[in-house]
C-alpha cells in the first residue's frame, strides 16, 4: 500500500473514498456542497459515538463519516481503532484509494495512529496459501493507497509511521511462519536482508560450534536436543553522527519450543512457533531504527534455537555453565528461554552495551497475571525504568511494572549449582524468571519485558489473529527518546 501526506483538500487527492472524523459536540469541519455529511448527522444515520460509521455519496466520491467520540479521549490508540474500523468498511465497499481528512488540532502521534491502524489492519499472512476464498474479506478489495490530508505538513509523522509499521508487520511475518520454514538460520537470513538494504547496519552469525567455543554453555544446552543448527545473531547499527549510550537489544528466538524432555501438553503446541517473538521484534526494530537514520547506536543480540527432546537433549538435573562461569542446574527443560538469554545478555555486555532491553515470551505466569493487555516489565535502574515505561506509553505497547526483590532472588539459588532455572516452589514464575536474568545483566541498566501475553492473538481489533510484532514500536520510540536525551539513565550503583 502506498502511503502519502498532502495539504491538498481531500476531494483533490484522487481518492475514491474519504474518511471524515467527527468529535462529540462538534460538527463536520468541511462539509461537501449541499451539506450531505451534516445531513447524515442531523438524521442520526451518522453519529459521533466512537467508531460509528455512515456512508454518503457526493461529488462523485464516497464519504465515510466516522464517530471519534470525545476529543480529549482521542489519542493514538483510538486513532488506530478508528482507522481499523474504516479499513474494514472500505474492504466491503471496494475502495482502492482512501483519504483520511486528518481531524483539526490533533497531535502528530494521532496522524501516526491513523497510518498504523490502517497498515496493521490491512496485514495478511498468505505465504502458504495458493488461493484465497472468493468470500474472504481481504479478497474483496485491497487498498492500493492511503492519503493523509491535513492543513499542515504531516509528512514526517506519516513517513515514520510507515517505516515503523512496516517493521512491525515484518516481525509478524517472521512470527507467523511455521518452525519448519522459520528456522534459526532463516532468521539469520532475514538479518542479512536488512543489512544488505539499510546503510549503517552490520551483522555476524555464529553457529553451534562457535557458540560452544564462546563458552555459552546455557544457550548450547538448550540447542543440543535439536539437529537444526542454532544461531547467535549479532547486529550493529553505527550512525554517521552517533549520540547517546550504546543501546543493547536482546531477543529470545526459540523458533519452536516443545519444552524439551519436560515436554509441554499437546494442546496449543502448534503455537510454540511464537516463542521467537522477542527475537523478531528486536531484529525488526533494529532495522527500523537504522532505516529512520536515528543517531542512536544499537547492538542487538538474538539467541535462536529449537528446544526439542531427543537422545542428546539436556536432561532435568543436568548442570551447565553460562558464559561467565555461573553454574546452572536445569530442573525444568521448559524453562529454556532464560538460559538462552543469560548468555545473550552476557554477550551484549561484552560488546559494550550501556543500556539493555531484553524481550522474551518467557513465562505463562505473566499471561495469567496480565492477560493480553500489558507486557510484564522488570527493571534494575529507576531512571531506565522511567525511560522504558514512557516509551511503552507513548508507543501504545504498554507495560506493567512487576517487582524484583532479594527474597525472589534467593528462590533461584540452586541446591547443587549456583542457580536453578526453575525453583521447586512454582510461585511468582515471571519474577523468578526475571531474577534469573537479573543475575546476568550485571550493573548495566537493564529492562526485561515478558511478552508472552501480548506476542500473538492480543485481542486488539486491528491486529486480528496471529503474531503482533509487539515491541517494535516501543523500541523505536525508546531509541528516539535516547537521541533526544530523554532516556539517558545513570549507570546503576
Amino acid at each position: 500500500m502506498h502511503v502519502s501526506a498532502t495539504t491538498a483538500s481531500p476531494a483533490g487527492t484522487g481518492a475514491d473514498t474519504i474518511a471524515v472524523g467527527v468529535f462529540s459536540d462538534e460538527g463536520v469541519a468541511h462539509d461537501v456542497d449541499g451539506g450531505a455529511l451534516g445531513a447524515l448527522l442531523d438524521s442520526g444515520e451518522a453519529r459521533t459515538a466512537f467508531r460509528h460509521l455512515a456512508v454518503a455519496h457526493a461529488g462523485g466520491l464516497r464519504w465515510l463519516v466516522v464517530g471519534l467520540g470525545e476529543r480529549e479521549s482521542f489519542g493514538p490508540e483510538r486513532a488506530r481503532l478508528a482507522a481499523h474500523a474504516v479499513r474494514a468498511r472500505t474492504a466491503e465497499l471496494g475502495t482502492l484509494r482512501l483519504c483520511w481528512e486528518v481531524p483539526h488540532h490533533v497531535a502528530d502521534d494521532v496522524v501516526s495512529g491513523l497510518v498504523e491502524g490502517t497498515l496493521l489492519s490491512a496485514y495478511r499472512f498468505e505465504r502458504f496459501k495458493a488461493d484465497r476464498a472468493e468470500d474472504d474479506e481481504a479478497a474483496s478489495a485491497e487498498l492500493e493507497a492511503l492519503i493523509l490530508s491535513a492543513h499542515h505538513d504531516v509528512s514526517a509523522a506519516t513517513t515514520r509511521a510507515v517505516v515503523v509499521t512496516g517493521a512491525q508487520n515484518a516481525a509478524r511475518d517472521l512470527q507467523n511462519r511455521p518452525a519448519n520454514d522459520l528456522t534459526p538460520a532463516a532468521l539469520g537470513d532475514r538479518a542479512a536482508e536488512l543489512v544488505a538494504t539499510i546503510p549503517g547496519l552490520t551483522f555476524e552469525l555464529y553457529g553451534r560450534e562457535q557458540i560452544e567455543r564462546m563458552g555459552m554453555g546455557a544457550f548450547s544446552a538448550v540447542a543440543q536436543g535439536s539437529a537444526t543448527e542454532p544461531a547467535l545473531i549479532v547486529l550493529r547499527y553505527e550512525p554517521t553522527a552517533p549520540s547517546g549510550p550504546l543501546l543493547g537489544l536482546v531477543g529470545k528466538a526459540v523458533t519452536f519450543d516443545s519444552g524439551g524432555i519436560s515436554i509441554k501438553p499437546a494442546g496449543g503446541m502448534a503455537d510454540m512457533k511464537f516463542d521467537m517473538s522477542g527475537g523478531a521484534a528486536a531484529l525488526e526494530a533494529t532495522g527500523a531504527i537504522a532505516r529512520l537514520g536515528l543517531a542512536q547506536r544499537v547492538v542487538t543480540v538474538i539467541g535462536a534455537t529449537e528446544n526439542l527432546p531427543s537422545s542428546t537433549a539436556v536432561k532435568p538435573g543436568d548442570i551447565v555453565h553460562a558464559m561467565d562461569g555461573t553454574s546452572i542446574q536445569v530442573d525444568n527443560t521448559d524453562a529454556e528461554g532464560r538460559m538462552v538469554l543469560a548468555d545473550c545478555l552476557l554477550h551484549a555486555r561484552e560488546l559494550g552495551a550501556e543500556r539493555i532491553v531484553d524481550l522474551a515470551t518467557l513465562t505463562g505466569g505473566v499471561v495469567t497475571a496480565l492477560g493480553s493487555v500489558y507486557a510484564g516489565g522488570f527493571f534494575s535502574d529507576e531512571s531506565w525504568a522511567a525511560s522504558v515505561l514512557a516509551a511503552a506509553q507513548d508507543s501504545g505497547e504498554i507495560v506493567w511494572r512487576l517487582p524484583l526483590h532479594d527474597r525472589y532472588a534467593d528462590a533461584i539459588k540452586g541446591r547443587y549449582a549456583d542457580l536453578t532455572n526453575a525453583p521447586a516452589e512454582r510461585k511468582a514464575q515471571p519474577i523468578a524468571g526475571a531474577e534469573f536474568l537479573h543475575r546476568f545483566a550485571g550493573d548495566v541498566p537493564w529492562a526485561h519485558l515478558d511478552i508472552a501475553g501480548v506476542a500473538n492473538d492480543s485481542g486488539l481489533a486491528y491486529m486480528g489473529h496471529g503474531g503482533t510484532g509487539w515491541g517494535v514500536r516501543l523500541l523505536v520510540t525508546l531509541a528516539e527518546a535516547l537521541v533526544a536525551g530523554d532516556g539517558a539513565a545513570a549507570p546503576a550503583a
